[in-house]
């Protein structure tokens, strides 16, 4: 079973044929993903690869100069399930609760009429 590897800090100008060939070397590689920006279209400097023998791959080439950056290569994790992008749950919009003082933040408020 092919094992998905994270690869950081990837120049820009790298294509998914160039990452196969580099990875190549190490086993059979299933796929290749370069993840891009939604809204522009461009890359975001990192990607998914797909393949066998990912530990061969992870040693040889973590720490190592492709297309003239230095790559971060590690078994990708599992992304969480639910919450979506953002803000977390229940922070009203980015106010510190605790600490804010006013009608915005939560605390007691009191009418003064």
């Amino acid at each position: 079973m092919p094992s998905k590897l994270f690869v950081g800090n990837l120049a820009f100008s790298a294509t998914e044929d160039a990452v196969k060939t580099l990875f190549s070397q190490y086993g059979e590689v299933s796929s290749v993903n370069i993840i891009t920006d939604k809204m522009s279209g461009r890359p975001r400097g990192f990607c998914f690869v797909e393949m066998e023998n990912a530990d061969a791959a992870i040693e040889a080439l973590n720490d190592s100069q492709f297309e003239g950056r230095k790559l971060n290569v590690n078994v990708a994790q599992q992304k969480p399930q639910g919450g979506g992008g953002g803000y977390p749950r229940g922070n009203g919009g980015g106010f510190n609760r605790e600490r804010s003082g006013n009608s915005f933040g939560g605390g007691r408020r009191e009418n003064r009429w």
